[in-house]
């Protein structure tokens, strides 16, 4: 059973997500994690689908992506569900 994460996505984060969903060189994978992470900001009940947290953690072990999109991938993966042990 998952267990219910309250975490958001702080204002300096929600803009590096902004300018991930905004740059033309942007990856799926980076887009998917960004726009998880954007659309938790100031929404502590939202929580990561397991498709964007996949996509999230393959954003953080990219060597080629950018600290901006790591930033926002990072923030989608720690509001992830949490599994209950």
């Amino acid at each position: 059973m998952a267990t219910t994460n309250k975490k958001i996505t702080s204002a300096k984060t929600a803009t590096k997500a902004s300018k991930t969903l905004a740059s033309k060189s942007t990856g799926s994978k980076s887009k998917t994690a960004a726009a998880s992470a954007l659309s938790q900001a100031k929404a502590p009940k939202k929580q990561t689908s397991t498709k964007a947290a996949s996509a999230a953690s393959k954003v953080l072990q990219d060597g080629r992506t950018s600290k901006q999109s790591k930033s926002a991938a990072g923030s989608a993966l720690a509001q992830a569900k949490k599994k209950s042990k």
